[in-house]
């Protein structure tokens, strides 16, 4: 059975994308089976490896038409991803699905049906706290916290702990908090160094060792429709990823023999 990890932050433009992407491809890398959900209407991970969010099925269908996943599933250029793309109609399925029975579950019970087909399936989760979102937290094991290391890094995280646990009590009991990712850090400036010591005392083991630095590599590989790790492998964002995404597998105890050594 594959786990299941959201990410999330109703915050904008603190990587989550970007971490659903790299992270996906970089599990890929390291011969896990992984499938990124994008449930974000603006279908930026759609596009960002490398698919044109128009021209397929795609998540609305499994939604609100119950279509089974696996046929809405496209393979990557990447080794072992898969994506369940998105389109602009999943703005409208909010409204389509308040009148559904079971409407928080309608992702749980579609992934559910392929599971047991990935070690990992990645949702990317749009940057609000509505229905599809509220879908995506109660289908997953977990959810990923990406904090950028800006000013406004604690802004609304306040919120989506809140919602969290309002999803723990009443929609998912085995809900967990994979940790919280620092993400777009600038050795430059002083104030990134403070975000990450803030971020690190009020959360503590809840924040992973690896911090994800600003890179121009990892910024221009979706306009490529590649993973940082197709398009740089060598470059600091692919490293980045590559050591979270072993970081993620040493927290599940799923690290082989073969990819346990750290690339500095």
């Amino acid at each position: 059975m594959g786990k299941i990890i959201a990410i999330a932050n109703q915050k904008g433009g603190v990587g989550k994308t970007t971490t659903a992407i790299n992270l996906g491809g970089c599990l890929g890398v390291l011969e896990y089976k992984t499938l990124i959900v994008d449930a974000d209407p603006q279908a930026n991970a759609t596009s960002g490896v490398g698919l044109d969010p128009k021209s397929s099925k795609n998540i609305y269908d499994c939604l609100i038409n119950e279509v089974h996943p696996s046929e809405l599933i496209i393979k990557t250029d990447n080794p072992n991803l898969d994506i369940l793309p998105s389109h602009i109609d999943l703005v409208g399925a909010e409204l389509e699905m308040i009148n559904l029975p079971n409407r928080e579950r309608k992702l749980k019970m579609a992934l559910e049906k392929i599971k047991d087909q990935y070690d990992f399936i990645i949702i990317d989760c749009s940057p609000s706290l509505g229905l599809i979102t509220v879908n995506s937290l109660t289908a997953a094991d977990s959810v990923l916290i990406p904090v950028q290391c800006e000013y406004f890094a604690l802004e609304g995280l306040g919120k989506l702990l809140h919602t969290i646990k309002i999803v723990q009590g009443r929609l998912n009991l085995d809900l967990e908090i994979e940790g919280i990712l620092l993400t777009m850090y600038d050795t430059r400036l002083r104030l990134a160094n403070q975000v990450v010591e803030e971020v690190k005392t009020h959360f503590q083991e809840l924040v992973f060792d690896t911090v994800i630095h600003r890179n121009t590599r990892l910024s221009e590989a979706p306009s490529f429709g590649m993973t940082i790790v197709m398009h740089d492998a060598g470059s600091k964002g692919s490293i980045n990823y590559l050591n979270f995404a072993r970081e993620v597998l040493q927290k599940n105890n799923m690290t082989r023999m073969d990819n346990e050594d750290k690339i500095i």
